[in-house]
């Protein structure tokens, strides 16, 4: 009778449908062949890569000077809450972890969907942005030979595109593909060798800054700054300009690890998801195809031919910047989803009609229920809807606030302080009982 009055009801309740915890029939076909080290090794290998080698120099010139150690600093805070989030999730659900599948399990499978294509295009992105990275830092030790011939016979001059495209790069990562295509086991064990190279180049660069660092660059005056001219410099070439030449090759060869380990961690989940949207149905079939060796061989080659189109296309800087929207979208619904498991109503738990009150929302009951999980979930929204207003509002209104003009301190004091009361009724809001392996301490704080 309800299909009869609303046709679309069974699509819209379709799109809410969540994923089981445990499916029943459900089992991983993946090869679980990785040791402690493998996983240390891949999570090392694909932290420390272009962000550090490449692009820290940009970020550096553009926008943030020498203050970028303390860029890094509260990026390296966010990722550390951002990890404290996903190790809670993935001891809850106990398959193959990634914000698609905590989404699916906890806020629907419409939200998986865009999840799931969210993050297979910023791993494309960051594979594509990776591996041009990697053929700019090994051009600048053969002159720019490869830039300056392609960039005479394949000029392409469009805005938005690369000056030409990089054919070096395409065939590094259908390479790398193939390679992960063949086998996981033997993919971790070259990724460990260049990881072992990578971070021992870094201890010599972090040495190098406490020999030659200066503590007079933390005080250029303004004047000096506007009427210096800039230069942008892969971190190899700097040791040139402190006369240690025979340092830069060094320095390229563990940039090059670096990279080639940084490239392999984005390539290995990109398949993976890959393969779980189409085992879920929400893509093709045939991209769930497991070969013998229990790798997904036709997720690995399809993604890594969408990110070698890419890299023949598109400049560095372009890439990079679309590829932290995906990364910043991840961690934000991650974070949501922690927030409501958490305080979601316990198993079990009688289902009755509670209407809602305010003093019910600040002395609310002492077991969980469906009307505090939902009170949960709806001072999340408001939560990210101030988050988000009050981001806007610091960036484009932060020459009045300097100016301590009055609207914009009093929107400002509001906004804060709404955001503040909003997560101490979420802090009062009861848990639930069910226990995991690790949570997540001083909940709702850290994720907010």
């Amino acid at each position: 009778m309800s299909s009869r009055i609303c046709p679309m009801l069974p699509f819209i309740r379709s799109l809410t449908r969540k994923k089981p915890l445990e499916p029943a029939g459900e089992q991983s076909n993946f090869c679980r062949c990785l040791t402690t080290l493998d996983l240390i090794g891949l999570g090392v290998g694909s932290t420390l890569g272009a962000g550090v080698y490449v692009l820290s120099g940009e970020v550096a010139r553009e926008v943030a000077g020498p203050s970028i150690v303390m860029s890094f600093l509260v990026a390296a805070v966010a990722s550390v809450f951002a990890g404290l989030c996903y190790a809670e999730l993935g001891a809850r659900v106990p398959k193959m972890g990634s914000a698609y599948l905590y989404s699916y399990v906890t806020i629907g499978e419409v939200w998986a969907f865009v999840t799931g294509w969210n993050l297979l295009l910023s791993y494309v992105i960051e594979t594509s942005s990776i591996a041009k990275a990697w053929t700019g830092a090994f051009d600048d030790l053969m002159h720019n030979v490869m830039a300056k011939h392609l960039g005479e016979h394949t000029l392409m001059d469009s805005p938005g595109l690369a000056e030409y495209p990089d054919f070096f790069a395409a065939a590094l990562i259908m390479l790398l593909a193939g390679v992960l295509a063949y086998g996981l086991k033997e993919s971790a064990i070259v990724n460990t060798v260049f990881t072992t190279v990578n971070v021992s180049v870094l201890i010599f660069i972090i040495t190098s800054g406490f020999i030659k660092g200066d503590l007079k660059n933390w005080h250029i005056s303004k004047k000096i700054v506007l009427n210096a001219t800039w230069e942008i410099i892969p971190l190899p070439v700097a040791f040139e300009y402190i006369g240690w030449e025979p340092a830069k090759y060094a320095v390229a060869v563990g940039s090059l690890c670096a990279l080639s380990t940084s490239l392999l961690g984005v390539m290995l989940p990109m398949p993976r998801v890959l393969y779980a949207m189409a085992r879920d149905g929400l893509l093709f079939k045939p991209l769930s195809f497991m070969s013998s060796r229990q790798s997904p061989v036709l997720a690995t080659l399809s993604s890594g031919a969408v990110a070698a189109f890419m890299v023949l296309l598109f400049d560095l800087k372009a890439l990079v910047d679309m590829s932290s929207i995906g990364t910043i979208f991840a961690y934000t619904l991650v974070a949501v989803c922690l927030l409501i498991l958490r305080y979601k109503d316990d198993a079990g738990f009688v289902l009755r009609l509670e209407p809602f009150s305010i003093r019910d929302l600040l002395s609310p009951p002492f077991r969980a229920t469906h009307r505090t999980s939902k009170n949960v979930t709806i001072l999340t929204i408001i939560i990210l809807f101030l988050v988000i207003v009050l981001t806007v509002l610091l960036s484009e209104a932060l020459y009045s606030l300097s100016r301590r003009e009055l609207w914009s301190v009093l929107l400002v004091s509001v906004l804060v302080l709404t955001l503040v009361l909003a997560v101490v009724i979420i802090w009062r809001q009861p848990q639930s009982r069910t226990k995991a392996s690790f949570m997540v301490p001083c909940v709702p704080v850290i994720p907010v």
